[in-house]
């Protein structure tokens, strides 16, 4: 059996940081940068790229809403068309900055508010998809798995992989609990991990208000802003590689 590891990182800004990147890069397998709409600028998007790059770790696009304050995770009123535009925008300025580092950018991930709204909303699903093909048609979509966006990824004829979060609670619809709720994080490392592990070998994820529903997965996010994050990263990698599973990104699999 094999798994990626990915991260959302590069979420500092300016001279403040968010969570521990390098670190996080010595564990995971793929890295989600901030494109300079929640998060990042491009010296923060030089110094993550740098760093995936000489960790050997694979790159993703991040884009989220344009929304520093809200850290990308309120929606912002916008047609599909220009969630579209705005995401263009965004992954093209990675793409800029990773051509001066000298490593492609492999696929997309949207970001907090915007990944949520697309999992249950065709239209922008469609439309953050066909913002993605329209730059190369070999970009990925990493997508929530059994959303709306894994659904028009495939609809569109974008390779598409499906993620599993380690650290966030789940809704029998497939999605995941709003922050704010009860169950919405899972802080416990160890935690996690069981749950991890109980999931690959049924391919069943607990949800919080319902029986366990089934879901694919080629990738499982630890989110690199969480308190612990790094311990809980490295926690999940050492238990999984424990059981056999092997760590590598789902781009290069």
């Amino acid at each position: 059996m094999r798994i990626d590891l990915n991260s959302d990182l590069g979420e500092g800004f300016g001279p403040w940081p968010m969570g521990d990147d390098a670190q996080m890069l010595g564990i995971v397998t793929s890295a989600n940068v901030a494109c300079g709409g929640h998060a990042g600028d491009p010296e923060t998007m030089f110094h993550t790229l740098t760093l995936a790059k000489e960790n050997g770790v694979c790159v993703g696009a991040h884009p989220g809403y344009n929304d520093r304050e809200g850290f990308g995770r309120r929606i912002i009123p916008m047609s599909p068309s220009e969630v579209g535009r705005m995401c263009a925008a965004q992954i093209g300025a990675l793409q800029g900055i990773a051509a001066q580092v000298g490593v492609p950018v492999t696929y997309v991930k949207p970001h907090g508010a915007l990944a949520n709204l697309a999992a249950r909303d065709r239209e922008v699903a469609d439309a953050i998809v066909a913002a993605v093909r329209n730059i190369n048609p070999d970009l990925a979509m990493l997508a929530i798995s059994g959303t709306q966006c894994e659904d028009a990824a495939r609809a569109a004829g974008v390779p598409v992989y499906s993620e599993i979060f380690a650290d966030r609670g789940y809704l029998a619809s497939g999605q995941l609990v709003p922050r704010g709720q009860e169950g919405a994080m899972i802080h416990d490392a160890g935690q996690a991990a069981d749950r991890l592990i109980a999931y690959l070998e049924t391919g069943l994820m607990p949800v919080v208000d319902g029986d366990p529903i089934k879901l694919d997965a080629h990738s499982i996010c630890v989110h690199g802003d969480s308190a612990g994050a790094v311990a809980m990263a490295r926690e999940i990698r050492a238990r999984l590689v424990d059981q056999g599973v092997q760590i590598t990104s789902f781009v290069a699999g």
